[in-house]
């Protein structure tokens, strides 16, 4: 039996349409709106479509032109619900006939058979003076929507720039305060001010942990708010990502040590030059670095290594690599997480800390150095000698090239 598509929004008139082909033996696919019956048609191919004309969005007569002007669909009738005064109009705008509303409950089945079976209806003598009546109300109705995005386009472009004002203000309204607060733990901690009980120590050095991550984190806010406005300030040089990601492990272990994420580290060669900055490169594998401790379960493994390429005809890059025993990313959250603020869990109860910027900061410190950052989720190869199941996050950076060999002095030279 056919296969028929039904585009229409009121639920009711959908369940008697159902039931009505159903009993006929027709199998039928749904579509509240106009939009997602254009879709449908085009996936789906329907042996014919079944369009009311008061649908949300696009209605009616729009969706019978659009799906007119689709190649796929030549041959397949389209057949419009609609009142009686509209029936010329619908076969202006290439219907192939119609059904008037109320439905006749008795004869709908076979109206739909007529149309299968090759009935067409066609305009007349007015079909065209029809058609450009409605041509020109798309136009209006378009020359409208235009003007509404447009409006809204310029209002979200104005919220954007509140927003990064409101960051830029914010981190240094917050990191003002954080300097006497670093500065007075530093002198109670070196007993600068007096000798400190064993149990004071203790406390001062749990105030001190949580202050240095409140202070990564305004500094954090502080780059993402600069990155945004272009403002934040690069230094191009030559420099070791081996001695870089050296010490971006030893500022991230007590982490892992928190955590109780065990931490597998490659061995690689003392020194591996490379191209850019190196302290924002170091920030960056630090929040990759903490990122994959804060989602690996206690107990579990977090795999570091460095990975040399190069696209054909293009520079070499160097790829640090942070594999991690986590839950992993499913594919369609990929692109969100490395946007600013963005977290797969945003509720106040969520299990896992943070506010979604240290992804983002890390891929735009690496698109800023000439590299990118990349998203493997279950990782696809071993790192430092284990195939992880989570995700895999690889920073690439420009690798210094080789200088050219020397040339051999010519004879006589």
């Amino acid at each position: 039996m056919a296969h028929v598509l039904y585009i229409e929004d009121d639920p009711k008139s959908r369940l008697l349409v159902r039931k009505l082909l159903g009993a006929a033996g027709h199998t039928i696919v749904e579509a509240e709106t106009g939009l997602e019956g254009i879709r449908l048609a085009g996936e789906q191919r329907p042996d014919l479509v079944l369009v009311d004309i008061n649908i949300p969005d696009l209605d009616g007569y729009e969706v019978t032109l659009r799906l007119r002007g689709m190649p796929d669909l030549a041959g397949v009738p389209v057949v419009a619900i609609t009142a009686e005064g509209d029936r010329m109009t619908s076969l202006a705008v290439g219907a192939d006939g119609f059904i008037t509303k109320p439905i006749d409950a008795s004869r709908f089945a076979a109206s739909l058979e007529r149309f299968l079976g090759g009935h067409r209806e066609s305009a007349d003598e007015t079909g065209e003076i029809r058609l450009r009546e409605r041509s020109q109300l798309i136009v209006a109705r378009l020359e409208k929507k235009v003007i509404e995005l447009s409006a809204a386009n310029a209002r979200l472009e104005e919220m954007a720039l509140l927003r990064q004002e409101f960051l830029r203000n914010l981190s240094h309204e917050l990191a003002t305060p954080m300097t006497p607060v670093v500065g007075y733990l530093r002198l109670l901690l070196a007993d600068e001010l007096g000798p400190l009980t064993e149990t004071q120590r203790r406390c001062l050095v749990a105030v001190d942990r949580s202050t240095q991550r409140l202070r990564s984190l305004v500094e954090t806010l502080i780059d993402v708010s600069s990155l945004e406005t272009g403002r934040l300030q690069f230094f191009y040089g030559e420099y070791d990502v081996a001695d870089i990601l050296g010490r971006a492990l030893e500022e991230t272990e007590p982490r892992f040590e928190e955590a109780g994420v065990e931490r597998r580290v490659e061995i690689w060669p003392d020194r591996i030059p490379a191209l850019g900055d190196p302290d924002k490169f170091r920030r960056a594998m630090g929040h990759v670095l903490d990122n994959a401790v804060k989602f690996t379960p206690r107990g579990g493994i977090v795999a570091v290594g460095i990975r040399r390429g190069a696209p054909p005809g293009g520079a070499p890059w160097l790829s640090v690599v942070v594999a991690d025993s986590g839950p992993g990313v499913e594919p369609g959250q990929i692109p969100k997480i490395l946007e600013p603020f963005y977290q797969v869990d945003g509720s106040v109860t969520r299990e896992h800390g943070g506010v979604g910027l240290g992804l983002a900061f890390a891929r735009r410190v690496c698109e800023a150095q000439g590299g990118g950052l990349d998203i493997q989720s279950p990782p696809m190869e071993e790192v430092a000698g284990v195939k992880l199941g989570g995700t895999c996050v690889a920073l690439r950076v420009q690798e210094k090239p080789a200088p050219p060999p020397m040339s051999a002095p010519l004879p006589g030279g």
